[in-house]
């Protein structure tokens, strides 16, 4: 039997992290029975085996990161041992082959570095040397004494010690406070033309130059940010794959896709009276009943059917435009944000699109989900109404053409066709937009077809 390779579970998975192992060594296993739980880039799913045997061997220890095709386990039959031959064959040529390439480099590459700083500093130590001897055998001038030039042989290699800004300034005039100030700003006094008596620097020069100095450089005045603090009771977390690859993916699209933003209210009296009649109509059970996003998934993808230039996405020197209605849901789960897809919703009525829903959201939570179950996806839709967020706007998920973003169901006064202020019922929902595919215009009539939706709600169960 073949080895178990780390799969490929999502459409940008590089690498997994084995979370935890369900069997252990020498366990019998089927196909289907769930052996491994595997953390992706976007979610941490129970993985089922690919055969039927004994889990023979164990190569990826929890909480270990393998990337995709590499293996982690090999299932075989009764008495079947595993390869050990292919696990030690890697190791042994790459420790053989590439250490001695990498070595026999090195070595020269020092050596002929050392060799060439070392001569000038023999050459100098040489020199240094042999100059004295030198100068005794030349002729003394006129009025110099052996004994004076030896001092000034002698104090010319403590010249270089001195920093060259210091002898430029000792043959600057300068006042004292001026030489204090430009020490304490860091400006040459070299540079710094003086305004005083015979060209004498100044307090004001030193502070004119120290003003000037950043501008003509091009360097910032702004003050550096502080270094962060050391942690103070507070603790380091790691980002999990998961969050990792959130964080990527949503810098992917902030960053390149050109976002706007439209924003509707629409009035939930109509649906609030329709989920009112199917609970009056015995539907009151949890797990079946229809909620009031359910009504909203099925109008975003009936709206989407009547303007379909809106289901579509941006390909390079092309614009994609989808013929099914693959809508996302946005379901929150323990390590993030997790995108499972409805497809060709166009073809499911409300009932199916309710139960699909919850079945996905259920199955994500619990770690149930497959990969094809939420790849890809036409657009989708964020609902944070039932966590008390009033209004919002999302981050469109690359590559789709925009996401909408619900808000909840608020009671506020309004007013009605009589011209009278009553309580009404109001939703906000905030539509993202890729301007690269979705104009404004279109994404008006969009949403203007989404309100005829939600406010008519009997047409949703056509």
């Amino acid at each position: 039997m073949p080895e178990i390779q780390m799969p490929k579970l999502s459409d940008t998975m590089t690498e997994g992290t084995l979370v935890a192992w369900k069997k252990k060594k020498g366990d019998k296993v089927s196909a289907g029975d769930v052996i491994a739980e595997i953390e992706t880039d976007k979610a941490t799913m129970e993985w089922e085996s690919p055969e039927d045997g004994t889990l023979t061997e164990i190569y990826v220890e929890e909480g270990g990161k393998v990337d995709v095709g590499q293996r982690i386990a090999f299932i075989g039959e009764e008495g079947e041992a595993a390869p050990k031959e292919d696990k030690k064959a890697p190791e042994k040529k790459e420790k053989k082959e590439e250490p001695p390439k990498k070595e026999a480099k090195k070595p020269e590459e020092p050596k002929k570095e050392q060799a060439e700083t070392e001569k000038p500093a023999s050459a100098k130590a040489q020199e240094t040397e042999t100059a004295p001897p030198r100068e005794k055998g030349k002729p003394v001038e006129a009025g110099v004494s052996p004994a004076s030039e030896f001092r000034e042989k002698k104090a010319e290699p403590e010249r270089p010690s001195r920093p060259p800004r210091q002898e430029s300034e000792a043959r600057v005039k300068a006042s004292p406070v001026a030489r204090r100030i430009a020490a304490e700003l860091g400006v040459d006094l070299g540079s710094v033309k003086g305004t005083g008596p015979e060209g004498r620097v100044t307090e004001a020069d030193v502070r004119a130059a120290a003003k000037k100095k950043p501008v003509e450089a091009g360097v910032s005045t702004a003050p550096k940010q502080p270094a962060p603090l050391p942690l103070q009771g507070g603790s380091r977390i790691h980002l999990s794959g998961m969050r990792k690859g959130i964080a990527e993916r949503l810098v992917q699209s902030k960053a390149p896709v050109p976002h706007f933003y439209l924003n509707i209210d629409i009035d939930a009296g109509p649906l609030m009276e329709a989920r009112a009649e199917l609970k009056s109509g015995g539907e009151d059970a949890d797990t079946s009943k229809i909620t009031v996003n359910d009504f909203v998934l099925k109008a975003a993808v009936m709206a989407a059917v009547k303007v379909p230039r809106v289901n579509a996405s941006f390909d390079n020197d092309a614009i994609v435009q989808y013929a099914d209605v693959d809508l996302g849901i946005a379901v929150a789960i323990e390590d993030g944000l997790l995108t499972p897809v409805i497809r060709a919703a166009q073809d499911k009525s409300l009932r199916e699109i309710s139960e699909l829903a919850k079945d996905l959201a259920n199955r994500a939570r619990n770690k149930r989900m497959k990969p094809e179950e939420f790849q890809g996806g036409s657009f989708t839709v964020s609902n944070l109404g039932g966590m008390g967020i009033d209004s919002f706007s999302a981050i469109i998920n690359p590559p789709q053409g925009f996401i909408l973003a619900v808000g909840k169901i608020n009671k506020m006064p309004v007013i009605d066709n009589c011209d009278q202020i009553v309580v009404g019922h109001r939703m906000s929902i905030w539509m993202s937009c890729d301007h690269r595919v979705i104009d404004g215009a279109l994404g008006a009539v969009y949403l203007k077809e989404l309100r005829h939706l939600l406010e008519n709600p009997a047409l949703l169960l056509v």
